[in-house]
This record gives structure tokens, C-alpha cells and sequence, in this order.
């Protein structure tokens, strides 16, 4: 699998460019949950394997339904940390 990003071992798949901009996010080759940027609304759901999604993340970039260029980076690496917080707190 290709992916478009990667930050601190998770792995990201855009899976819409824009309106909404969205990612699937994987670790290790498995689906850890999804990124989304829509209506102004960056959220970040928690799916381990595809079941049960927890909303860890709901933030209002300056982006509406794409990421404006100097806020990508940053706020797709703060859904990763979180991404692998949550994991580590699941299995704790």
C-alpha cells in the first residue's frame, strides 16, 4: 500500500482531496481510524481494526474543507500522536 503521509509510525491514505479533505490512518498495516476536515471541523475517530470509532479530536482549523498549506503538517502530526496515545491507553 502507498501512503501519503507518515508521522511517528502511523500511516496515512487520503482518501478525498477536498470537501471533505480525508485520511485513513494505519499503523503496522492496520486501520487505526480516520482524519477529517469538513465544514471547518478537523476530527479524528479512533477505529481499531473498524469497529466501534471514538471521536478523539474534534478542532476548527482556519481551513474549510481543505487544510490551507501551513496547517497540514502540524495538525495531521497532532492526529497521529493522538492516535497512537489512544492505542497505547486501549492496550494499557
Amino acid at each position: 500500500m502507498n501512503y501519503d503521509y507518515s508521522f511517528n509510525g502511523v500511516d496515512l491514505v487520503q482518501t478525498c482531496g477536498a470537501c471533505p479533505e480525508a485520511y485513513n490512518a494505519f499503523k503496522d498495516g492496520m486501520y487505526l481510524g480516520y482524519l477529517r476536515l469538513r465544514h471547518g471541523v478537523f476530527t479524528v475517530h479512533y477505529e481499531l481494526g473498524g469497529y466501534n470509532p471514538e471521536l478523539i479530536l474534534e478542532i476548527e482549523p482556519n481551513g474549510d474543507g481543505i487544510f490551507e498549506y501551513d496547517e497540514r503538517d502540524p495538525y495531521l502530526k497532532l492526529a497521529c500522536e493522538l492516535l497512537i496515545d489512544h492505542q497505547f491507553t486501549k492496550n494499557s
